[in-house]
């Protein structure tokens, strides 16, 4: 399946949830019915009356900050293998299907073990190598290539796909309200019964998509350095698509067992957006996915990043343009002092007249990008980023440059008040542009609720940026982007050009 980024502005904005907002979001009066089975499974539903339409949102709080060395990628694999089908829709015989599966199964663990030995045999090795393909070509016969999404573009589906982040893993489809039935149908079914056929073809995709994405993207390659050496415990220093070598080995077993464990109704939240009839929703709700199996509790990231005792610096060679990404130790999404960082990072990059870009692009125009966020996910402390490619002739050691003094200006004077209010107008009017998507909707309350336990929450959250000051923008510029505490990734082309 394409993978679509779909990011919710929302999240990077939050305070701290203790801290009262004294004025409610415009999202948080939303009509918005909750309901849990007996299974754990929680639903929202929201009825808007705007189109005959219905925006399905499926989100799991289980991502890549959940896996650990050895099985890294495994939430992004299982994401493109849950779109193969179920025991019933992807296959002409699920009774000649199963065993063949089950022979490649017990032949890949053979494969592996053998793999493990300190001297493998290589004639049991290709012996088990050609075993393992064999049982899949045979599979392979019985497959019906892409039939559930064919199934639901027939039913006049738009725009289904899946993505999966550090933090989550979510499917999502927008349907003719009339044809809502069968979706409950067909994602219970691929809940209860799921099958991971064409696993190792589908691997050679996901090596495929890591290769675009992180070994041959300039981008990719400079963001990865970056965290794998700003987070050395954390499990944010490991790419989401994983290491190459844990995705090499891993088993379709390992895959099935991983979604049995923490795919389950407990830990699935789905949000349902549209022209829809609540007590209908609610029926079919517990008809469909009332026997869904509760799984396994996610389990807790204990693991927490060390004090950093000075600055960290990385360069990788690669034949491209030099680039420059600069992280400092920061704080997670939830901390008190997030909603200033972020005010910080628009105040330098969020459009045409901000500080960075004025002087970089527009000034001197030493730079054709720059950018600043807090990343590269939520629920943990992260970095405050910065990310700048030079415009040659000018190098990444200029712009460094530039970017400290920037930020030493902002650390001893703070901002204009001025600044500051152009973008809280923005947030204003972004809250309600939003409010307008249906599908932006459904993500943004299925996310909430998973995360953080409410629907509502990052409406609130997204609401309290509006209070920052520019003495807060100024303190936390002062607290967090230190010299101790920043990594530095520089990309230079092999011949040493920066």
């Amino acid at each position: 399946m394409k993978r679509t980024a779909v990011a919710l502005v929302l999240l990077p904005l939050p305070l701290a949830a203790q801290t009262p907002s004294p004025t409610p979001a415009p999202g948080e009066q939303l009509p918005v019915v909750r309901h849990v089975l007996d299974n754990g499974m929680t639903f929202l539903v929201l009825p808007r009356r705007q189109a005959p339409t219905v925006s399905l949102v499926v989100h799991y709080p289980v991502g890549s900050v959940n896996e650990h060395l050895g099985n890294t990628g495994i939430a992004h694999v299982l994401e493109h293998m849950l779109f193969k089908g179920s025991r019933e829709i992807g296959t002409t015989d699920p009774t000649l299907e199963a065993p063949l599966l089950a022979a490649a199964d017990a032949a890949h663990d053979s494969l592996l073990a053998e793999l493990a030995r300190p001297r493998p045999d290589t004639s049991r090795v290709r012996h088990l190598t050609d075993a393992v393909a064999s049982f899949e070509d045979q599979v392979e016969a019985f497959a019906i290539p892409n039939e559930y999404a064919r199934i639901l573009s027939a039913a006049g589906g738009r725009g289904l796909n899946a993505t999966t982040s550090y933090e989550a893993t979510r499917y999502f489809i927008e349907l003719p309200v009339n044809r809502l039935e069968l979706w409950f149908a067909l994602e219970s079914d691929r809940m209860r019964n799921p099958v991971l056929r064409g696993f190792h073809t589908e691997l050679d995709v996901v090596h495929e998509e890591r290769r675009m994405r992180l070994e041959t993207s300039p981008g990719g390659i400079v963001q990865t350095a970056l965290l794998a050496t700003a987070f050395q415990v954390h499990p944010y220093g490991v790419p989401v698509i994983g290491h190459a070598a844990d995705l090499e080995y891993m088993s379709r077993r390992q895959v099935a067992e991983y979604f049995r464990d923490y795919y389950g109704a407990r830990n699935a939240v789905a949000a349902i957006v549209g022209d829809v009839d609540t007590d209908q929703v609610v029926e079919w709700a517990e008809e469909y996915f009332g026997a869904v199996p509760a799984g396994r509790a996610v389990p807790p990231v204990l693991a927490r990043e060390p004090e950093q005792a000075g600055e960290r610096r990385i360069t990788v060679e690669f034949d491209a343009e030099p680039r420059l990404m600069i992280g400092w130790r920061a704080v997670s999404g939830l901390h008190e002092d997030a909603p200033a960082l972020q005010m910080l990072a628009s105040l330098l990059t969020a459009g045409r007249s901000t500080r960075l870009y004025r002087r970089l692009v527009a000034g001197d125009r030493s730079a054709i990008h720059v950018s600043a966020y807090l990343g590269p996910a939520f629920a943990y402390p992260g970095l405050f980023i910065l990310n700048a490619v030079p415009k040659a002739p000018h190098t990444t050691h200029e712009l460094e440059e530039s970017i400290y003094q920037e930020l030493h200006d902002i650390q001893s004077t703070a901002p204009d008040s001025s600044a500051l209010v152009r973008i809280k107008n923005q947030i204003r009017a972004g809250e309600y542009r939003r409010l307008s998507s249906s599908l932006e909707l459904a993500m943004q309350i299925a996310e909430s609720e998973a995360m953080l336990g409410d629907w509502r929450e990052t409406f609130r959250l997204s609401r309290r940026i509006l209070e920052v000051t520019p003495e807060d923008v100024r303190r936390v510029a002062v607290q967090y982007l230190q010299a101790s505490s920043r990594t530095v990734a520089t990309m230079v082309r092999k011949n040493g050009s920066q």
